[in-house]
């Protein structure tokens, strides 16, 4: 119990000073894509996850809002076209 309290308390000391010393980059990344794309900053996406149970994914959105809607991007006739400028740095960054 007592490693649990400890491991537990640094993992929320370190996260919330993570978000708080990254927010100038969340706030950046943001305005970005609305200048990019107007639209919501955040996409939202249903994953299967361990044990086959479905979760919920939120990222940063790289596409246009013109994309067809639940076509993975493999699947597109050409995917290209549908990337905006700010999403292809946030793929290539794995910041997306």
């Amino acid at each position: 119990m007592y490693k649990a309290f400890f491991k537990r308390f640094f993992d929320i000391v370190f996260s919330f000073s993570s978000i708080v010393l990254l927010s100038w980059l969340l706030i950046f990344i943001s305005l970005a894509i609305i200048i990019d794309d107007p639209g919501p900053v955040i996409f939202k996406q249903r994953r299967v996850g361990k044990g086959k149970k479905l979760f919920m994914i939120w990222k940063f959105r790289s596409m246009k809002m013109s994309t067809p809607h639940d076509l993975p991007t493999h699947m597109l006739k050409n995917p290209e076209q549908y990337i905006t400028k700010v999403g292809k740095f946030l793929r290539k960054t794995s910041l997306a």
